[in-house]
């Protein structure tokens, strides 16, 4: 996406602590709109796209706010606030605090806060009945967002994310952080990382892998070093693990759209299908065989599911 399309917004959540957010306004511009029918990744793990839908806009076209996962940045988006502007809808995606290019303030990060940052966002930037999508993580903090101020979002989009109970995946809190504790890659060169993702994730684009190297600073002798410090990274996973999605997704008054890294036959299907069965409105979009970054792997179609929430819910259900 170019970035001249993008604008930098900031907004300041409390006293001291600013956010930044990247601006994608809706596509004004004459042509086809490229919001698609769902496809399914292949088996080689390629995406299947076809069919595309009407141009949107206007002053009423839904909002989207989007939510990055823990360690992440608000550039993961980047593609798929692109498909929706191209949709007629316009995108914020913010980077939460200690992440991106956002203040890194002492405290505030657990969940809770996560989602009282958003809600002053939401307020902030007057956005009404946002589609409010989050990643891993930030399916989590959406999902609390919606429990806790029901009268701000319109829909959730929960990307592989939103249903992850650390409580119920460890026995105790040790060992969880000895298992998902971050490795210390501060001071590695940012051309290994580079070649790595180019290793990992062939299928991905040259802006999605960008993106994910922008989780880093890049020093000016090329090292790398975190933007989320350890000692954060952890305070976010104990907030995770003190307190699961479980009791706060009965809570959530609008319509879900569960979009899980993996299809309906896998054995790790069944947490999705609990936080499914839990929400009052909800669908799910299997990706088998999905990364974890699904935004980034299968954007188009991230993007046409996350569509479907932008529509009334009569043609929503038809939609599915």
């Amino acid at each position: 996406m170019n970035d001249d399309e993008v604008r930098q917004v900031e907004v300041e959540v409390e006293p001291g602590v600013r956010l930044r957010l990247r601006h994608r306004p809706a596509s004004t511009g004459p042509g086809p709109v490229t919001a698609f029918e769902h496809g399914t990744p292949d088996s080689g793990g390629t995406s299947v796209e076809q069919g595309t839908a009407r141009r949107v806009g206007g002053s009423d076209a839904v909002p989207f706010l989007l939510v990055h996962g823990l360690s992440s940045n608000a550039r993961l988006w980047d593609e798929v606030a692109g498909a929706l502007a191209a949709a007629g809808h316009p995108s914020w995606a913010v980077d939460l605090r200690g992440h991106g290019e956002s203040d890194a303030p002492e405290s505030g990060y657990d969940t809770g806060t996560a989602a009282a940052d958003l809600a002053a966002l939401i307020t902030a930037l007057g956005l009404d009945r946002p589609v409010v999508v989050g990643q891993s993580w930030g399916g989590n903090v959406v999902v609390r967002l919606a429990a806790k101020h029901p009268e701000l979002p319109g829909a959730l989009g929960l990307v592989d994310g939103g249903w992850i109970d650390l409580h119920a995946a460890f026995p105790d809190w040790g060992s969880c952080e000895r298992t998902l504790r971050p490795q210390d890659i501060d001071g590695r060169p940012a051309a290994t990382m580079r070649q790595w993702l180019d290793s990992a994730h062939p299928d991905w684009s040259e802006t999605a892998r960008a993106a994910t190297l922008a989780n880093m600073r890049i020093r000016p002798d090329g090292a790398m070093e975190r933007r989320l410090t350890i000692p954060h990274h952890l305070e976010i996973l104990r907030s995770m693990w003190d307190g699961p999605p479980g009791p706060d997704l009965p809570l959530v008054a609008v319509p879900a759209l569960l979009l899980p890294a993996l299809g309906p036959d896998d054995e790790r299907a069944e947490p999705v299908r609990r936080a499914a069965a839990a929400l009052p409105d909800a669908d799910v979009r299997w990706y088998p065989g999905g990364d974890h970054d699904l935004h980034a792997q299968h954007p188009a179609m991230v993007a046409a599911d996350l569509l479907t929430l932008a529509v009334p819910g009569d043609r929503r259900k038809e939609a599915a």
